[in-house]
């Protein structure tokens, strides 16, 4: 059974082969998952590394949790579940319809 982990504070510049190939000196790596930014195409700084056992998982976790990579010290644990969040925690919704007030007369009335 594979075990995912958590790799924060990453370098912008690191990249999954980075990853891959840093993690492999612990165990069969089965998946790389770095998370980018949608809006800018950058990194957003962490990743989802799969080891494709608990032993091997807890061994990439030992050897590096504090080691430095692009340098920077990683930090790296069990990956938790994404919790559910109910929809009325983020505040009110704002949808951004164009127009503006810069006194030009082309604001749009809904």
């Amino acid at each position: 059974m594979s075990t995912k982990l958590f790799v924060g504070n990453l370098s912008f510049n690191t990249t999954e082969n980075d990853l891959q190939e840093a993690f492999a000196a612990h165990g069969t790596v089965v998946e790389t998952n770095l998370m980018m930014d949608r809006m800018s195409g950058r990194s957003r700084g962490f990743a989802f590394v799969t080891m494709s056992t608990p032993e091997e998982a807890q061994k990439a976790i030992a050897a590096m949790n504090g080691a430095t990579l692009g340098d920077r010290a990683l930090t790296v644990n069990i990956a938790r579940p994404k919790e559910e969040r109910p929809r009325g925690d983020r505040g009110p919704r704002r949808e951004f319809r164009g127009g503006g007030g810069g006194g030009g007369g082309h604001r749009e009335r809904y």
